[in-house]
């Protein structure tokens, strides 16, 4: 908890920036989180041993009450009461810890991203400080002129592919008309 506190503690961006580039880059933190993870493992292992048992627990506890002893001894009631309490306790305690633990891994990697946006907006900010000057002003009119000149061409080259479609249907209107007046008939002919 401590470890999430300092990761959303509101720093100085130099300070996070170093703080974040040490615990990303260093071979040591990264040992550290490995170790971190293998142990996260043994929890989650931990976890479903004390889930199983909070259930046997409780199973075993309602059996003991809705059995048909007629006397119920105070010690067997105070008995399965502590092993029910442990055995929640033990659940909830490595529940969280699991939780605990994504959390802290993805508060750390959206921390991260935020002070490579940070990083990305200044060096944007130096570059051009969001104004658009004339040598882009110049470029975005080149762009203009040649986008204009590409779609006059390819109007031209949709408008000379249909001409060239009515002509060739129109001389097969008319090849087609003189064989019939002249009674010449062709099988030769090309679609």
């Amino acid at each position: 908890m401590v470890t999430f506190c300092v990761l959303v503690s509101p720093l100085p961006y130099a300070i996070r920036k170093k703080l974040f580039s040490f615990l990303s880059e260093s071979a040591i933190v990264a040992k550290i989180a490995y170790a971190l993870k293998i142990s996260f493992i043994f929890v989650a292992i931990l976890f479903a041993d004390a889930l199983q048992r909070m259930f046997r627990v409780t199973a075993e506890s309602d059996m003991a009450k809705t059995g048909k002893q007629g006397v119920q001894d105070v010690r067997t009631d105070t008995n399965f009461a502590a092993r029910k309490f442990y055995a929640q306790r033990n659940t909830y305690l490595t529940g969280f810890c699991l939780f605990l633990s994504l959390v802290l891994t993805r508060t750390f990697y959206i921390m991260l991203d935020l002070i490579h946006t940070q990083e990305e907006y200044a060096k944007l900010k130096k570059t051009g400080n969001g104004v658009v000057t004339a040598d882009s002003n110049k470029e975005v009119a080149e762009l203009k002129k040649k986008l204009a000149a590409y779609e006059a061409k390819e109007r031209d080259f949709d408008t000379l592919k249909k001409q060239a479609s009515q002509q060739s249907a129109e001389y097969d209107r008319l090849a087609t008309k003189y064989n019939e007046i002249t009674g010449n008939v062709s099988n030769k002919r090309v679609d």
